[in-house]
């Protein structure tokens, strides 16, 4: 039986293509943005893997997540396999194949991504995201600080310059793509609609994991970031 952890960013379209699965156990989704604190998300994925093998019934745990800021590496587990797809981020999991993730990047540097979860779960770049922040940090500083705070919310995002909307057919609206346009344009950004490919999701929850898409973490091994196209590998804990 397997036990699915995943960042709530997926939970309707986890929810969509777990529902017909017998051998999925049990469900667990994790709040979105906790790959901005990656120490934050290494104990809560602990937390979570822990709890998932004190279950006798659960025999493997899928992690619906990327590297994501490396949050994942370090998960000890001593009894089920852990199975991650070789992703960077959800992005690949929204596109189906890291290769097709890796090529649009390099056709479209400073893409930001957009989907109905991500939507749903924050404010991402745009004019809700900018009226929010003004007032939230005018509640705790001064003029010269919120301003100064602002600059430096200007400056990340100009390292971006494409608005990218992904889904799989699950849950996207009309409102939520218009809503990435008016943010591109608020911010000159180009749009685009990707057509997303829950080939990599479907596969993931159905157990069907091959070597190139997936990497199963045996028990007593940790998952660890490479430098090469697979992006991630096994080792035995504690290894340096």
């Amino acid at each position: 039986m397997l036990a699915v952890i995943a960042c709530n960013v997926l939970e309707a379209e986890v929810r969509h293509y777990a529902a017909d699965l017998a051998q999925i156990r049990t469900l667990i989704f994790m709040p979105q943005g906790l790959h901005n604190e990656p120490a934050r998300l290494q104990n809560e994925l602990q937390l979570a893997v822990t709890a998932a093998e004190a279950d006798p019934l659960v025999t493997a745990i899928a992690l619906v997540y990327g590297l994501c800021s490396r949050g994942v590496e370090n998960l000890r587990h001593d009894r089920c396999p852990l199975v991650i797809a070789r992703a960077h981020d959800c992005v690949t999991l929204f596109l189906g194949d890291k290769e097709r993730y890796a090529t649009y990047l390099r056709e479209h540097p400073g893409t930001y991504w957009y989907s109905p979860g991500w939507i749903k779960s924050h404010t991402p770049p745009g004019p809700e995201r900018t009226e929010k922040l003004r007032a939230q940090y005018a509640e705790k500083f001064d003029v010269d600080d919120v301003d100064y705070l602002m600059e430096m919310e200007a400056h990340w995002v100009a390292n971006y310059n494409r608005a990218a909307y992904v889904g799989l057919g699950i849950g996207e609206t009309q409102k939520d793509q218009a809503y990435t346009q008016r943010c591109a344009a608020c911010l000159g950004w180009d749009y685009d609609h990707v057509k997303g490919d829950p080939a990599l999701l479907r596969a993931l929850l159905a157990g069907e994991w091959d070597e190139q898409r997936f990497l199963v973490v045996p028990p007593r091994h940790v998952i660890r970031l490479t430098a090469d196209e697979t992006i991630i590998r096994a080792v035995p804990e504690d290894s340096p």
